[in-house]
């Protein structure tokens, strides 16, 4: 949706031959039209416009880009026009890679409404928390996190994780206390296997990198739930998965003066299946709905911007 919004101020500013006339038109604030050009010129990585005190003029490539959107918003336009009205006609089919703890904890949900939402629109969705390239393994849409940086396919930030470090009380009690992030070589690590055995963490000074001996290790969030909740070792775990459980002190978050950096969550389809109205009514479905649970951390950007990558 922000790609949407900024190619839609950048239409209008080329229209009317200022950002102030734009602005006056979007029923927006100059600056922030001002701001969605700038962001889309930094997604496109190329200047737009030549902008001097007295005339805007487009560029080269920002004649090349503003012909070839037109088609695009247009139709994108008619599918929210539509969304609300006309669901019934979407009809295809999406074959769609979600990250399994994720879908555990948040995305049936998901997968539930739309599915009423659009009722023609088939979905095989496929469980897995590595990285896929939807181009080269079938996917009309990847969800994940240390995504790769493939080609041809377009990317939109869904979510920013925050991760805790926890564990139940009986495990606290019969063990030294933690009290920076290098006694974690003493104690007993269970470990989520798609982030590695590397576990970081922020400091005054800087990053502080631990890489933990785990005695257990599972890409399945809940085994190491439930191990942690048992009170055999100490955990990384995203929010989300343990949120309930620490406020109802099953669990304890340890060494709140080291905070462990957030990770962002996005979806990428390949760029000739990106303007199909399922998948994009399916990524915006997502971004509205995960974008509704912020990560805790202050200061974090979120760094995943909508973007073309090629």
């Amino acid at each position: 949706m922000d790609t949407y919004l900024n190619f839609k101020a950048f239409q209008v500013v080329a229209r009317r031959g200022s950002f102030s006339a734009a602005a006056r038109e979007l029923d927006l604030a100059a600056s922030v039209v001002t701001k969605r050009v700038t962001q889309l010129e930094h997604q496109l990585k190329t200047e737009l416009f030549e902008r001097s005190t007295r005339s805007l003029s487009l560029t080269e490539a920002g004649r090349r880009y503003l012909e070839r959107s037109r088609l695009a918003i247009a139709g994108f336009e008619d599918l929210l026009r539509d969304a609300g009205s006309s669901s019934q006609v979407v009809e295809d089919l999406l074959r769609v890679k979600f990250p399994t703890s994720l879908t555990i904890f948040q995305l049936r949900s998901i997968v539930s409404s739309f599915r009423a939402d659009f009722p023609r629109v088939r979905l095989e969705i496929v469980l897995m928390d590595r990285s896929v390239d939807p181009v080269a393994e079938g996917f009309d849409i990847a969800v994940g996190a240390y995504l790769a940086a493939f080609g041809d396919v377009v990317e939109t930030h869904l979510q920013t994780v925050d991760r805790v470090i926890c564990a139940a009380p009986a495990y606290i009690a019969a063990h030294a206390p933690l009290r920076h992030p290098r006694e974690l070589a003493t104690h007993a690590c269970l470990n989520y296997l798609p982030t590695g055995t590397a576990w970081s963490f922020k400091a005054k000074q800087g990053l502080v990198t631990v890489d933990v001996t785990p005695t257990l290790s599972s890409n399945d969030a809940q085994i190491l739930i439930d191990a942690a909740v048992a009170g055999t070792g100490i955990a990384l775990l995203s929010d989300y998965t343990v949120r309930d459980l620490l406020a109802s002190g099953a669990l304890v978050q340890l060494l709140p003066d080291f905070p462990i950096p957030s990770f962002q969550i996005a979806a990428v389809a390949p760029v000739r299946r990106s303007a199909a109205p399922a998948v994009c009514a399916l990524v915006e479905r997502l971004r509205q709905t995960l974008s509704a649970y912020p990560a805790q951390a202050k200061g974090d950007e979120i760094t995943h911007k909508p973007k073309v990558l090629r």
